[in-house]
């Protein structure tokens, strides 16, 4: 949630934000109005609970001409300050509801719009030119049906649409990527999580993903927990009613988990294959830093991502993700987009957000720096989400005979190998 004295103080920076997001700006005006009526009935709450004190001290004092009139009026006073103890909760739970239903502010830098308005800022790699050498270039289903690496009939038969199983060296080929992600992570100073895969309530609507997101999410009703459709979930948890001392920032995790989504509102988009699947794998890099610090650190897990991409030897391109297109938890998202082949686009492999210290507040995490403690500021980034990953290494790493060379990064997770042959049908 955004500062409640930045909205009294600067109403027209959060109005434009919501306009930004596409959101509604009226939500604005009702949460200051809220926010006002909260404050005021709390200052006649302390107002009457104080002369309520003041006249408990002065009954057993007073004379009996004067003790019936204090009585009388401290039986007004007891039904004044329930009333005004009422008025103030009431206010204090809208002016919360309303609270949670605001975006985080967007980044002045990002550009605005919704999704096809992003702005492209680096390329990397080369496109092959599948025709200037000879063959047209499978897709990710007929590979994995060629090297036995991935069986999405008998997923949909076992689970449903949009499942899938990994098979043989697909199963592999997942370890390989986890294990060479997680050392790369490592290297970078990350420490490697194993994450739970279902929360709590107060853990998923901490993140934001109970807002926009919320018909996204797999709910158990008989237990109130989460599915996580991503570690960054637990990873912001972690800390959650906790006061960190400055001086143990940064802290980095890397957590791998699998992760749940619905894909509401989907429907009829990427239908074959494991492009966009209702259960996956991934890696994920999560941040605690001073709020000063978190530009220059978004910059940095930017970096992370282009260093493992690079090293699977894809071609991709960087984004800055258009207003209208980032979650409510993100000021600002830098996408890194595969080119994918069978499909002649660039498709999203990671993204980082910058979510300042939306998450923080309301996490209750906040730094120690000397005698001040306030918030700080969270940022998350994906290092490896699997099954597209794997779409884009078997496409665009493809030779004509249906085999896949191996990027280097992942050869000594895959016992040397070199190639990915296909199997005896």
């Amino acid at each position: 949630m955004i500062d409640l004295r930045l909205l009294r103080e600067d109403p027209d920076r959060v109005r434009a934000s919501q306009r930004a997001r596409g959101e509604d700006v009226v939500l604005v005006d009702a949460l200051l109005s809220a926010d006002e009526r909260r404050r005021s009935s709390g200052v006649r709450f302390d107002e009457l609970r104080a002369e309520q004190k003041q006249l408990g001290k002065r009954i057993p004092k007073a004379s009996p001409e004067e003790k019936a009139d204090l009585l009388k009026r401290a039986e007004q006073l007891k039904a004044d300050v329930k009333a005004a103890e009422a008025d103030r909760d009431a206010a204090d739970a809208e002016t919360q509801e309303l609270l949670l239903q605001l975006g985080n502010l967007v980044h002045p830098d990002v550009p605005v719009g919704g999704e096809e308005d992003f702005v492209t800022l680096e390329t990397h790699g080369t496109i092959r030119d599948f025709a200037a050498e000879g063959f047209e270039p499978k897709d990710h289903v007929e590979l994995g049906r060629i090297l036995g690496a991935i069986d999405v009939e008998r997923g949909a038969k076992v689970s449903g649409s949009r499942f899938y199983f990994l098979t043989g060296i697909g199963a592999l080929l997942e370890l390989a990527l986890v294990n060479a992600a997680l050392a790369q992570a490592t290297a970078a100073g990350f420490t490697p999580m194993l994450t739970p895969a279902l929360v709590r309530p107060q853990s998923m609507a901490g993140t934001g993903f109970l807002g926009q997101a919320a018909q996204d999410v797999y709910h158990l009703d008989k237990d109130d927990l989460y599915l996580v459709g991503t570690s960054e979930v637990p990873l912001a948890a972690y800390h959650m009613d906790e006061i960190i001392d400055a001086d143990r920032l940064p802290l980095r995790y890397a957590g791998f988990s699998p992760c749940f989504r619905r894909e509401a509102g989907s429907h009829g988009k990427d239908t074959r294959g494991i492009f966009r699947v209702h259960q996956f794998d991934k890696v994920e890099m999560f941040s605690f830093v001073t709020p000063e610090e978190s530009q220059e650190e978004h910059r940095r897990l930017l970096e992370w991502e282009k260093q493992w991409l690079t090293s699977l030897e894809l071609p991709f391109r960087v984004i800055d993700v258009a207003s209208g297109d980032l979650g409510a938890s993100a000021a600002r998202k830098f996408d890194c987009e595969a080119w994918i082949p069978t499909q002649g686009r660039y498709r999203e492999l990671t993204s980082t957000s910058d979510c300042t210290e939306f998450q923080s507040r309301r996490l209750q995490i906040r730094v120690r720096e000397g005698k001040r403690v306030r918030p700080l500021a969270t940022l998350n980034g994906t290092l490896c989400a699997v099954p597209r990953t794997i779409v884009a290494i078997l496409e665009n790493h493809q030779q004509a005979d249906g085999s896949v060379r191996v990027p280097e990064v992942l050869r000594p997770y895959l016992g040397g190998r070199e190639v990915l042959e296909p199997v005896a049908s």
